[in-house]
């Protein structure tokens, strides 16, 4: 079999894989809710749903940096990786170990993409098939629901210390926009900024996330001079793609009121 993964790369598989290691943890979670936990055989330290997970599976390091030799001696027919999560050497390492399929998201229609290239992968097109049409209709009752809200200008903070927020040509800035938030940094990915800075733009909330900074009430007080509602927003349903989609929605539901 040959698939294609997110950056159009060719993967041969003689057959479909048995033997995976994950090292993305939104990915991660994906497999699970596909049916796939028993074929898992390493993750990352950061893997954490379900949480049981890292007491019965190999940890094979976290994202940036992995223990090559394990993972070799797990003997795996498939490695998950992200384009955003590991880096393009890790990746060239890891091909000397096993096929590698690269993911890259930054848009909705690109989760559900990968949604469908694992179905393809590991044989799980009809569960897949029902997945994607559950968020799909889930984020049509969403839309409806936010028909009448207005659009409010947002800086969405992933970092204190330097303060770093989100921008565009990211997946966070498309749950933004899902959401009727207007992203005051137009920045592309990740940049960092100044309390200065954010006045000037002018946003009419200020979101803090609980990752990666674990942001908390405490941390409100550091941007209390600028006199902006500042909310708490749970990270993971902001860029945690695939099957965490469907819990994040519903979470979108009530975000607003």
């Amino acid at each position: 079999m040959e698939v294609k993964d997110q950056l159009q790369r060719k993967i041969s598989l003689p057959n479909p894989p048995k033997r995976i290691i994950s090292l993305v943890p939104s990915q991660t979670e994906l497999l699970v809710d596909m049916g796939l936990e028993e074929n898992i055989l390493g993750i990352t330290k950061f893997c954490v749903h379900p949480k049981h997970l890292r007491k019965n599976k190999n940890i094979v390091g976290g994202t940036k940096q992995v223990k090559l030799e394990k993972i070799k001696a797990l003997d795996p027919d498939i490695i998950l990786c992200n384009k955003e999560e590991n880096t393009q050497e890790m990746v060239a390492e890891l091909e000397e170990i096993a096929p590698v399929h690269v993911s890259d998201i930054l848009k909705i229609e690109d989760a559900f993409e990968l949604m469908s290239q694992y179905g393809e992968i590991f044989k799980k097109e009809a569960l897949v098939e029902t997945m994607v049409n559950s968020i799909r209709d889930k984020i049509a009752v969403l839309r409806e629901k936010l028909k009448d809200k207005q659009v409010k200008r947002v800086a969405y903070f992933i970092w204190k210390k330097p303060l770093m927020v989100a921008g565009k040509d990211t997946f966070i800035n498309e749950l933004l926009r899902l959401n009727k938030f207007e992203n005051v940094f137009t920045e592309s990915r990740y940049p960092e900024t100044t309390l200065e800075e954010l006045k000037d733009k002018n946003p009419d909330l200020i979101l803090l996330s609980s990752e990666p900074f674990p942001f908390e009430e405490k941390h409100k007080n550091y941007f209390s001079t600028l006199n902006v509602e500042i909310k708490l927003v749970d990270g993971e349903y902001f860029s945690w793609y695939g099957s965490r989609l469907v819990e994040a929605i519903d979470y979108f539901k009530t975000l607003r009121d």
